[in-house]
């Protein structure tokens, strides 16, 4: 028998709890796979999800900032790390090779961060931590979607280690994006100790 897919957010009633309808939403990440990966022939078995990508961003931007970047906002980078893929709960994992414009990309997951939080008392305080994210102008922001990338690389290395191929594409397209000399460092050892 065939299972049809449900996304988590439909087995609610319209009149639930704005807490349980977050966690109901944030587990959908858990069940989305990454579809760079997926498209590279990584099986879901040992595919990535965006709940894996939010927790990996997550701790390495805590722990990185705490280590090496004294400077930022550490309660903030946290916060951006946490929210920046809650857009993909109904948008979707939108890749660069699926021709949709950066834009039209936000668009969709400024569409669905406002679902997401639109029934709290507050939705404004969430909605504009993700819009700095999208935003890139803050120094924690840039140094969060930077992390992003970083963990893309790690990611693809951890992948490679375990013998899956056709993933040399990220590491150029992640070196394009990083400009953290922290992170730098972090990369080009990674690049270093490659298979």
């Amino acid at each position: 028998m065939e299972t049809k897919f449900v996304h988590t957010t439909e087995l609610l009633r319209s009149d639930t709890n704005q807490i349980i309808e977050l966690f109901f939403g944030y587990a959908q990440l858990k069940n989305l796979y990454r579809q760079g990966w997926l498209e590279r022939g990584i099986p879901k078995l040992d595919c990535e999800t965006d709940a894996d990508h939010c927790f990996g961003v997550a701790l390495l931007a805590y722990v990185i900032a705490e280590e090496y970047r004294p400077d930022l906002d550490i309660s903030k980078v946290i916060k951006l790390s946490l929210i920046h893929e809650i857009g993909e709960i109904y948008a979707g994992d939108i890749k660069p090779s699926d021709g949709v414009s950066l834009e039209e990309k936000s668009r969709r997951e400024f569409e669905a961060v406002n679902k997401v939080f639109s029934k709290f008392p507050n939705p404004d305080k969430y909605i504009n931590l993700w819009k700095e994210y999208d935003g890139k102008k803050t120094p924690e922001a840039i140094f969060v979607a930077q992390i992003d990338k970083l963990e893309t690389a790690l990611q693809a290395n951890l992948y490679e280690r375990l013998n899956y191929g056709g993933l040399d594409e990220f590491f150029p397209y992640v070196n394009d994006r990083l400009s953290s000399p922290e992170l730098r460092k972090i990369f080009d050892d990674l690049v270093n100790t490659r298979k």
